[in-house]
């Protein structure tokens, strides 16, 4: 008999093509991914993916099943979302997904007054670099730092994130402007507001530190190995930190996320205008 679970399985295997990145996303391990997809290619006499020495491929009719099951998880998304989306108490868990940085050190700060307001909630808080799938409820509200590509979602511009060069204090007053060094971003980030600002006021001094996390720059910065492009939001609240330049052509905006669905539920719509009111502030501490 079909276990329908197993399709949930398939779809991110599918989609990844890794056991170990889908056992990830799952939040289960790879084995048990591979044992769920064993146990569907034996419920259905069908080899649905060919094991690969880089990882795995759909077969023909993996491919015929990836569009008949993406149809099925939609429904099922769509599903929970309704129920979830139900009632008007300002009550139960709301899931934020956002940049890491951001998240810790310039979201979750502002937070609490909003659990103060209303106890019954419990906010989940994921800082990653990727992209949460509003759409296949990995989070209900999402901040981004670039416009959504995504069809189907509600979006609303938040503000803008403006950056400074910052410094440790000792660091600057030390060190005479022409002996300073720079703190980047990676290739990951190489095309970014922020790190082609940064290189254009390095003028050719050497950057010394590349991460690409902004939380990582920020403690170079503070541990006086450089200046670091970090947007005022959070160079502003670190005593230690002095900014020498301000970013007129380094911005980002900020961007929040929410699925039509769950625009409406007491509780999303609760955290959604904490945080709108919180971004009126986005540059200054």
């Amino acid at each position: 008999m079909l276990d329908w679970d197993d399709l949930r399985f398939f779809v991110e295997l599918a989609r990844c093509g890794s056991l170990s990145e889908s056992a990830r996303r799952l939040g289960t391990d790879h084995s048990t991914v591979a044992r769920r997809i064993s146990g569907l290619e034996a419920a259905l006499s069908l080899k649905l993916f060919d094991r690969l020495p880089r990882g795995y491929a759909l077969t023909q009719e993996g491919e015929r099943l990836l569009e008949r099951a993406g149809t099925v998880e939609q429904a099922v998304h769509g599903i929970e979302r309704l129920a979830s989306g139900a009632g008007s108490a300002v009550e139960g868990r709301v899931r934020i997904s956002a940049p890491p940085a951001l998240a810790s050190h310039w979201l979750v700060p502002r937070l609490a007054p909003l659990l103060a307001r209303h106890p019954g909630l419990v906010l989940d808080v994921s800082g990653t670099s990727s992209a949460a799938r509003l759409s296949r409820g990995e989070a209900d509200l999402a901040l981004r730092l670039s416009r959504p590509q995504e069809k189907g979602l509600v979006a609303r511009k938040l503000g803008v994130l403006a950056y400074g060069l910052y410094g440790a204090r000792a660091y600057v007053e030390a060190t005479p402007e022409a002996a300073r060094t720079f703190l980047g971003y990676d290739e990951e980030l190489a095309h970014s507001p922020q790190q082609v600002w940064l290189e254009a006021m390095a003028k050719g001094r050497p950057i010394v530190f590349t991460s690409n996390d902004l939380s990582s720059l920020v403690s170079a910065a503070r541990a006086g190995m450089g200046l670091a492009a970090v947007p005022h939001a959070l160079g502003r609240t670190a005593e230690d930190l002095v900014c020498v330049a301000e970013g007129a052509g380094a911005k980002r905006d900020l961007w929040l996320l929410v699925h039509p669905d769950l625009r409406r539920a007491a509780r999303v719509r609760a955290v959604m205008d904490h945080i709108i009111a919180v971004c009126r502030d986005l540059n200054t501490p």
